[in-house]
């Protein structure tokens, strides 16, 4: 049983440091569509706008350096 008690308070301890990093970062946690620079396939039908621009951001610095 301590082993079960001990586990969890380190899984609340990490889950509450996630969330405060959330929090001050402002930052959205994202799932796949949503960030990242991978080249791996989106899911959606249709990439949304801020994917949009961030693929042609990306692409711009590729072909400039």
């Amino acid at each position: 049983m301590t082993y079960f008690l001990v586990t969890f308070v380190v899984m609340l301890i990490v889950i509450a440091i996630m969330a405060i990093g959330v929090i001050f970062g402002r930052r959205a946690i994202k799932g796949s569509c949503g960030g990242g620079m991978s080249k791996a396939e989106c899911v959606c039908v249709e990439k949304c706008d801020k994917r949009k621009k961030m693929e042609a951001e990306a692409e711009a610095h590729l072909t400039q350096g």
